[in-house]
């Protein structure tokens, strides 16, 4: 009796265990609800011109939820400053990486569209990201050196 009471004691527990890490693995992944919430950011580095490289600097927020996002950024291109607003989409991977496009506005006029690559880290409370292409609306495509970190502005969202 007692040996039938071990192994099914025995058993339980080995089923615990194996739901336990299974759910651990499953709760290491991203989805695009890793993405939503009140984001802070802010991006640096430098845009190419053909006259030369000029320093980039933005601080800014947005709300993410369902694959799009909209959102303010304060951004500084050689020292001039523009206040602007984004729309966007973006696309979460299960590896914890993803993709958005912004549409960046100024005085509600479309002027360029950036693509980002991020990574989440910090349990999907940060991103680290690198700009992979910026398109300016009168058609060229600038190339880049722009790193960006971002934080939830909530945690618990």
């Amino acid at each position: 009796m007692q040996t039938k009471f071990a192994a099914g004691l025995s058993l339980s527990l080995l089923i615990l265990c194996l739901t336990s890490v299974s759910a651990a693995v499953e709760a290491r992944s991203c989805s695009s609800a890793t993405a939503g919430g009140a984001w802070a950011f802010t991006y640096s580095g430098t845009v190419i011109l053909p006259t030369g490289a000029i320093p980039v600097a933005s601080t800014g927020r947005f709300s993410a939820k369902g694959g799009s996002l909209s959102g303010t950024e304060t951004r500084s291109l050689g020292g001039s400053v523009a206040y602007e607003t984004l729309t966007g989409t973006y696309v979460v991977d299960s590896d914890c990486t993803a993709t958005y496009s912004f549409e960046v506005f100024d005085s509600g006029v479309l002027v360029r569209i950036a693509t980002v690559n991020v990574v989440f880290d910090n349990n999907g409370r940060s991103v680290k990201g690198i700009f992979t292409s910026l398109v300016l609306t009168d058609g060229p495509n600038l190339p880049t050196v722009i790193t960006v970190t971002a934080a939830k502005i909530f945690p618990g969202e």
